[in-house]
């Protein structure tokens, strides 16, 4: 891995306790993909402070079950390397994202993957999942995602293979995206201290 960015990485996934601590503490590729509007901000601050009660469902055990088999045809037709590791920005340690895979590009430059399971057929990525890949291409300072995604039918993958599209960084949008994660950052700052 690129020494720039292991430099950055505050914990790992597979110490999942640690991970969630350390997620609980920054804006992650999660919190930013329910960021759109003012009103997102508000109910994203709630949940950060108090927590959804959501711990999973058959769909994300699935996922969770996929991914290590998913990542590893990723590895051997892209050469995207798994990755369960937590990293921050370079410049602000509280923007936090942990890509499912991390590989170079030939001329050095950073490229992730994204891994997804869905039940329906879909035409172009979902803007939510878009927001996730914009934020971890900020967070890492990478050049290009790897979209990829599984469709299952009462989780019995559908294809002989995931299906991925490239989506390359967009300034334009990562702009706005840190602009609302600071938002979300002043919004926690705010309610802490009244407490």
């Amino acid at each position: 891995m690129n020494p720039r960015l292991a430099n950055r990485i505050i914990a790992d996934s597979s110490d999942r306790v640690g991970w969630l601590r350390a997620r609980s503490r920054g804006i992650t590729a999660t919190d930013v993909a329910k960021l759109s509007t003012p009103h997102s901000i508000q109910v994203a601050a709630t949940a950060k402070l108090h927590g959804t009660g959501f711990t999973g469902n058959a769909y994300t055990d699935h996922g969770r079950r996929r991914e290590p088999e998913i990542a590893a045809w990723v590895a051997a037709t892209h050469g995207i390397q798994p990755s369960s590791a937590l990293f921050h920005a370079e410049t602000e340690t509280r923007h936090l994202a942990t890509p499912d895979g991390v590989g170079s590009m030939t001329t050095g430059g950073v490229i992730l993957a994204e891994i997804k399971t869905t039940t329906k057929p879909w035409r172009s990525i979902p803007r939510n999942y878009l927001r996730q890949v914009w934020w971890q291409q900020y967070v890492l300072g990478a050049e290009r995602t790897l979209v990829v995604w599984e469709q299952h039918d009462n989780f019995v993958p559908v294809g002989d293979e995931p299906l991925c599209r490239w989506v390359d960084r967009d300034e334009t949008e990562i702009a706005k995206l840190v602009s609302l994660a600071n938002q979300l950052i002043d919004e926690l700052h705010v309610r802490t201290t009244r407490r």
